[in-house]
């Protein structure tokens, strides 16, 4: 059984979306990278067990936990006032390399009910990130 912590679970939202087409592209985990190195809600975690962190994930994803469990996990884990940065950091990964799969849609929708992340607030955080990596 996995244990999550804060920031376990939050590399496991990013993880979970840019797993969700079976395709984690090489710019989905750049992102995932600079996000780690950059974002306040990281400065106390150590970036080189990252590689290790996003394994853990994948091996909740590829064992026999449902998409749904994993994400009470990451609900569990987190308080409260992180789950819209959670969608975020999520909603971030998905945008990153130009492509939202359909897999990535629902997963990012099953990531919005269970951090009950409002519509409104959703279609920011949706919004904000096609704006910040969209292309010319």
């Amino acid at each position: 059984m996995t244990t999550l912590n804060l920031h376990t679970a939050l590399i496991s939202t990013m993880v979970i979306v840019s797993a969700a087409d079976r395709e984690m592209t090489d710019r989905e985990l750049f992102t995932i990278g600079e996000i780690v190195r950059t974002l306040p809600v990281f400065a106390d975690y150590e970036e080189e067990h990252l590689p290790d962190d996003a394994a853990t994930c994948v091996d909740m994803l590829n064992g026999d936990q449902k998409l749904d469990e994993i994400v009470g996990k990451i609900r569990a884990v987190l308080p409260k006032k992180i789950y819209d940065t959670a969608y975020a950091l999520a909603c971030d990964v998905a945008v990153s390399d130009g492509q939202l799969s359909q897999e990535e849609l629902r997963m990012l929708e099953m990531l919005r009910h269970g951090l009950d992340v409002d519509r409104l607030t959703a279609a920011a955080i949706e919004r904000g990130s096609a704006v910040r990596y969209a292309r010319p």
